[in-house]
């Protein structure tokens, strides 16, 4: 499996985790590959890093030490083309997966974080995020 398969183009991922650890994890997974890695501590870091930059895929740990994984949501669906929400925990339950699924985000990964989960998660979501791209753009043609 390639380790990342973005076709030629490279993509940013911001990692949100006050953990030392998860950043170091998903740096290595990604150390590499056409991703982009951002990697933030707390909400309000998130806020700032997406409104300055295009960010196309959101990794987010569920509890941050100034909120947690739903303001992420929140604010990613006031964005006009906004990037998927992954979710990670050690507390990653049924309970979890069917709240993030539910209420708009894309997956949950368990920690610790296996690589093919992680590489198929954020490819996944990638997809999923550059359809949508595209088809808001030929809509925009459209109307044009």
């Amino acid at each position: 499996m390639d380790r990342i398969a973005l076709a030629q183009k490279t993509a940013a991922v911001l990692i949100v985790s006050p953990a030392e650890e998860d950043h170091i994890s998903l740096g290595h997974i990604l150390g590499g590959s056409n991703w982009r890695v951002r990697a933030v501590c707390t909400c309000l870091e998130a806020l700032a890093v997406l409104r300055e930059k295009q960010t196309q895929v959101v990794i987010c740990e569920r509890d941050l030490p100034d909120g947690h994984w739903k303001d992420i949501l929140d604010a990613l669906t006031l964005m006009a083309h906004s990037p998927p929400l992954i979710v990670t925990s050690r507390l990653a339950d049924e309970y979890l997966w069917g709240q993030v699924l539910n209420l708009g985000g894309y997956d949950v990964l368990a920690k610790p974080l296996d690589e093919k989960e992680v590489l198929w998660a954020l490819n996944s979501a990638w997809r999923h995020w550059k359809r949508h791209w595209e088809k808001a753009k030929r809509v925009q043609r459209a109307v044009a």
